[in-house]
């Protein structure tokens, strides 16, 4: 597992974490609030702070979202939401369960390509009663697995081009 982040200011509202599970897996939740600064940073630690209580008592991906988001929808600013991919991944078997609250889709390389692995479900803090799609794949020998947030596809080079999403698959490939 390698890790990245760099803030598009001093705070931001991009985040990720690991977190160790009962059963010897491993939670990760990447997470995106719209907004920079202060108010976005606050509400990420909110967000934070809710996935690492529920992530050892919920086992279902679905179901963490399902409470944290019930939990955000009476407590976020307007207009201010959280996207979120959980994901549950068993190291020794490869096993992933996810589920996603709006955010962008993780890219999946085997030796026969690059596909997405799509869940569906509105982003956290917006809809009092979503529900989040669970899903499961498996990480084989040699696959690789990129959990990213929308600022990957929008980074832009010195001429102001745009990376975007073709780019992050051909680089996956």
């Amino acid at each position: 597992i390698g890790a990245f982040y760099r803030s598009a200011r001093e705070v931001g509202g991009d985040f990720y974490t690991f977190i160790e599970l009962p059963a010897g897996e491993v939670g990760i939740a990447i997470r995106d609030v719209t907004d920079k600064g202060a108010p976005a940073a606050l509400v990420m630690a909110t967000t934070q702070g809710l996935i690492h209580a529920e992530a050892a008592r919920i086992n279902s991906p679905s179901t963490l979202l399902q409470k944290v988001n019930g939990v955000l929808v009476p407590n976020t600013p307007d207009r201010m939401f959280v996207t979120c991919l959980y994901l549950k991944l068993d190291p020794e078997s490869g096993h992933v369960q996810f589920a996603n609250a709006g955010h962008p889709v993780p890219y999946l390389a085997t030796d026969d390509g690059v596909g997405e692995l799509r869940a569906t479900g509105m982003p956290l803090g917006l809809l009092d009663g979503s529900s989040y799609e669970l899903k499961e794949a498996r990480l084989g020998p040699g696959a690789r697995l990129l959990l990213h947030s929308d600022g990957l596809a929008e980074a832009h080079n010195h001429d102001r081009d745009m990376f975007g999403l073709p780019r992050i698959v051909k680089t996956m490939e």
